[in-house]
């Protein structure tokens, strides 16, 4: 691989990388890095789901259970184990990995509505345990989560936040652009067009198909616990069914298939209710119907319809 392929496969990440380091430039609060650390914590979480939907065309609905599991292991672990806050992270993480490889080994087989019924359930079975639970997990009122150490300092401050979870996610972008185009990226591409047309070439679909949703639950569960640190609370709400369809809306809006669609589509979600937030009661009804406008005149997402648009106009 040359330099100039390299390039061309990472410069949407190095344009974010560009954009995330200018924009605290601009902001004249601490609210607005509040804002942007959200954009950035939601985002690493769609770009793994992205990569389960858009290109090996696997629905989930079941995928904030992920979100919850890392969310929930940075308050237990240290609450009733004594564990640091970044170790208890890394142990989500692992943990969602393990579970995803358990549950998906049965329910990949599935296809269409049959697999997103069968993740919808693992969702709720996910929360209705984060519900009941409530020795561990303080039940419907959820528990507080200790702040993150790192030697010695305590991560308290949204600018601090706004540049873990940048920097997370650039990393995040960076593994999944280089996982698009590597081999794995396009057996993928090969199972989401035809998995018949997959296996006669050769391709193992399962395992790819399991590769990916446990890699897409490790990149929620990291999101979950930088969201349960950064808010020092977390409820069942964080593993819910809204959680979940509210992920997949930002796959669609952004766009399936585009690693910079996932910060667009978690961007529109996070930031527009708050820009909405001066209609008052008109508010939820004002999201609803932007979000109908984006999906009639923009039905491949945001960023591949701009950028079939940018390219007709072009030649």
């Amino acid at each position: 691989m040359n330099v100039r392929t390299l390039d061309n496969r990472l410069l949407p990440a190095i344009v974010i990388a560009a954009i995330f380091v200018t924009l605290p430039i601009f902001f004249p609060s601490a609210y607005y890095f509040r804002i942007g650390a959200l954009v950035f914590m939601s985002a690493l979480a769609v770009v793994g789901l992205n990569l389960l939907m858009g290109f090996a065309g696997q629905v989930s609905l079941g995928h904030a259970g992920f979100l919850g599991i890392g969310a929930y292991s940075v308050a237990i672990g240290p609450v009733h184990f004594g564990l640091p806050s970044w170790l208890s992270l890394f142990g989500g993480a692992i943990l969602s990995g393990t579970i995803a490889f358990l549950v998906g080994r049965p329910i990949l087989r599935l296809k269409g509505h049959y697999l997103a019924v069968a993740t919808l359930g693992f969702g709720i079975l996910v929360a209705i345990v984060l519900t009941n639970e409530a020795n561990w997990t303080g039940g419907p009122d959820g528990m507080s989560v200790p702040k993150l150490v790192l030697f010695s300092w305590q991560v308290r401050k949204s600018e601090v936040w706004y540049w873990i979870a940048g920097t997370t996610l650039i990393g995040g972008m960076v593994l999944a652009l280089n996982l698009k185009e590597s081999p794995t990226g396009r057996a993928l591409q090969a199972i989401h067009d035809s998995e018949i047309a997959a296996s006669v070439l050769g391709i193992d679909v399962t395992q790819k198909k399991l590769t990916i949703f446990v890699t897409s639950a490790v990149y929620a569960s990291v999101a979950g616990s930088y969201l349960a640190l950064f808010n020092g609370h977390v409820t069942p709400d964080s593993a819910g069914f809204l959680r979940s369809i509210e992920l997949v809306t930002m796959v669609v809006l952004g766009g399936m298939g585009s690693i910079v669609g996932s910060l667009v589509g978690a961007a529109m979600l996070v930031v527009l209710p708050q820009v909405l937030t001066i209609f008052h009661e008109y508010e939820q009804a004002l999201l609803g119907l932007i979000l109908m406008v984006f999906m009639i005149f923009l039905r491949r997402g945001i960023v591949p319809s701009v950028a079939a648009t940018f390219v007709g106009l072009r030649k």
